[in-house]
């Protein structure tokens, strides 16, 4: 079974990768597609003890890369504990001012 969920996912990220080409190969695309598109984030926290505790950022945006919502999620996998809670926006933008100049591209 877990075979087959792997070939569906296969063939699923070759249909987004030639959904992305088009996408960058058209500006009328390019707007169809972000016009639709929402992100999820999660940006885990460097911690002292990475095999005991997790922490992590994680926030949802509009299309335009606005902010809309944000929890901060916190585990501890031993104990089986987790929890989730809102960040609210005073403390939301020091993570957007410690973030703002991060920027995705490739490490080669």
């Amino acid at each position: 079974m877990a075979d087959d969920i792997n070939e569906v996912a296969a063939k699923k990220l070759k249909s987004r990768v030639r959904k992305i080409k088009k996408v960058n190969k058209s500006e009328e695309e390019k707007e169809k597609f972000f016009d639709q598109l929402g992100v999820s984030v999660e940006i885990y926290m460097p911690n002292r003890k990475p095999e005991e505790v997790s922490d992590s950022l994680i926030f949802w945006t509009t299309p335009e890369g606005k902010i809309v919502d944000a929890e901060f999620s916190y585990e501890e996998p031993e104990n089986e504990k987790f929890a989730q809670v809102p960040v609210d926006v005073k403390d939301l933008k020091a993570f957007v001012e410690a973030f703002k100049d991060f920027k995705l591209e490739l490490d080669e």
